[in-house]
């Protein structure tokens, strides 16, 4: 008998998701609970299980192709059902989308025509993220020699075999040799514009005086490029900044970070004790924790603080639930396990979604200052810089040298004005500064 599968809906607020990667073909069996689709929306990818046994008979929709969520993107024929042939190319489905028009045909194993599916081989303990630079890139991953634990294939892999080189973090695709030419080469044409409209159109203003590189977007910096410019088209922004004192904390850590880790299985960084003066704060004041709506302004009676993690040229914002509630340990350890999934490819929907709240440790990376984008339906975004010590002027006016740290805010100025933001980060700073070894983590 045969079953239709459709787009699932990956979260509360997720309208319609990508089909990402086909993980099986036209004619493969699947077993029931088995993964057979990678499903890509704005918030995670995540592989589908297979509802039931049986064999596939159809992919209705097109690796790379959107459609609502409960549109039908497979048929399956379950197992003792009598099998029906299968067409010869599963064509997209113009109702499913408005994109349908636009989609390219598929060929029988759900993939674009002319194109190989990447990664046909095993792809068992390769992470969703690397299977989508595969993807990018055209890149095999059966074929990829890991250079990972266990000799699992990594993002470096991958980019090694499709014969890109990282600068830093970003990758530049290397042109191929060239022969000198005889005369200037012609500008390249862009391919979505006709021949046509580039011979009506004036040559550009500023003339390409050395050779590109072209950067291809990947589906998830498509995704953070468009919050990120909806959050600053929505939100007005405004920013400020406190300097902190962290010399009695970070002498404090310092003390207890070989025990902890010891104890815990996790290092003990000055991230949990920020975040548990960050919580604090927030409880002090409810506003930061509130939300802009046409309504009304929208105050959370939960703190979930959301926690900027960087995986793989991704950047992913999980949330830590009820934060309120945990102690700096407790902290540490919520921290440690949400970076151990971000880094395995392990975060769901329900990691990435409900926060109200964001805290940033750009100081890891050795920022001194930063004014960082809120997330969008969040008043708040709060960063720690890199800790320096430097010769600072007590109180008394005698000159000492101290562990110093800036701590940067930006919000939502339709739900915050500076009263409130600079009370509030003058608490977190208080806060900080109290901490020492008499507290208890």
């Amino acid at each position: 008998m045969p079953t239709t599968i459709t787009m699932p809906q990956l979260g509360e607020t997720v309208t319609e998701g990508t089909v990402a990667q086909w993980l099986k073909k036209v004619g493969d069996t699947v077993e029931k609970y088995e993964a057979f689709v990678e499903v890509s929306t704005d918030k995670v990818n995540a592989e589908v299980p297979s509802p039931v046994s049986g064999t596939i008979r159809e992919l209705i929709v097109s690796e790379g192709q959107t459609v609502p969520t409960g549109a039908p993107i497979a048929i399956i024929d379950e197992v003792g059902a009598m099998p029906v042939a299968a067409p010869p190319a599963a064509q997209p489905q113009p109702a499913l989308t408005a994109f349908a028009a636009t989609a390219p045909a598929s060929n029988g194993n759900g993939a674009p025509n002319g194109k190989a599916p990447a990664g046909n081989g095993d792809l068992r303990g390769v992470s969703p993220a690397v299977r989508r630079l595969a993807r990018e890139h055209q890149v095999n991953v059966a074929s990829v020699r890991g250079t990972g634990a266990s000799g699992r294939v990594t993002a470096r892999d991958v980019i090694a075999a499709a014969g890109v080189n990282t600068v830093g973090s970003l990758q530049i695709a290397t042109p191929p040799p060239a022969a000198t030419p005889a005369t200037p080469a012609a500008p390249a044409t862009i391919p979505s514009v006709s021949s046509a409209d580039t011979a009506a159109r004036p040559a550009p203003a500023v003339a390409q005086t050395g050779p590109v590189d072209l950067i291809p977007l990947t589906q998830a910096r498509r995704i953070i490029a468009q919050r990120m410019v909806e959050s600053k088209h929505t939100a007005p922004h405004a920013w400020t900044m406190v300097e902190v004192d962290v010399t009695n904390v970070w002498k404090w850590r310092l003390r207890e970070k070989d025990a902890f880790e010891r104890t815990h299985g996790v290092k003990l960084t000055l991230l949990p004790f920020f975040m548990r003066a960050v919580v604090e704060s927030l409880a002090l004041f409810p506003l930061m924790n509130a939300a802009f709506t046409p309504e009304g302004l929208r105050l959370h009676r939960e703190i979930n603080l959301g926690m900027a993690v960087a995986v793989e040229g991704n950047l992913l914002v999980p949330v830590i639930r009820g934060a309120a509630a945990l102690s700096i340990t407790g902290l540490a350890l919520a921290a440690g396990a949400i970076v151990a999934r971000a880094r395995a490819g392990k975060l769901g929907v329900d990691d990435l979604s409900g926060g109200t709240f964001t805290v940033n440790n750009t100081g890891a990376n050795g920022s001194v200052m930063s004014a960082p984008i809120l997330v969008n339906g969040q008043a708040g975004i709060i960063t720690m810089e890199a800790v320096i010590k430097r010769a600072v002027v007590r109180d008394d006016d005698a000159i000492a040298v101290r562990s110093m740290m800036n701590v940067c805010l930006s919000l939502d100025h339709r739900v915050i004005d500076g009263a409130i933001a600079s009370g509030f980060l003058v608490d977190v700073k208080r806060r900080l500064e109290a901490m020492g070894p008499a507290g208890a983590l």
